[in-house]
């Protein structure tokens, strides 16, 4: 099991810049991607970005230039840099870790409420 618990939620105007975190615990060796979810209102959750073991990153292409996904291996940790947001970034962002060894099996964080004023 792996556990993910997620910081940096806020209300920013647009323009402006937000950081959110993920801390990953558990069992943490099962782990071969982690990424990042958001879900608006009346709207499908959808991918934001994720990161691989190995480094490859994969961008949504509405924040592709804007948000700047990263991963610190030794504090267990993946954050989502995000610049230049926009009202439709508005959404609850959901972290997520990926077992694929057997299966895919998907961790999920509880959320974190993103606001972009206009």
């Amino acid at each position: 099991q792996v556990q993910l618990v997620e910081s940096g939620r806020g209300l920013v105007q647009a323009g402006g810049s937000l950081r959110l975190s993920c801390v990953a615990s558990g069992s943490i060796f099962s782990i071969n991607a982690m990424g990042w979810y958001r879900q608006a209102p009346g709207k499908q959750r959808e991918l934001v970005a994720d990161i691989f073991n190995g480094g490859y990153t994969n961008y949504a292409d509405s924040v592709k230039g804007r948000f700047t996904i990263s991963r610190d291996n030794a504090k267990n940790t993946v954050s989502l840099q995000m610049n230049s947001l926009k009202p439709e970034d508005t959404a609850v962002y959901y972290c997520i870790a990926l077992d694929v060894r057997v299966g895919v099996t998907a961790y999920w964080g509880q959320g974190t409420q993103v606001t972009v004023s206009s």
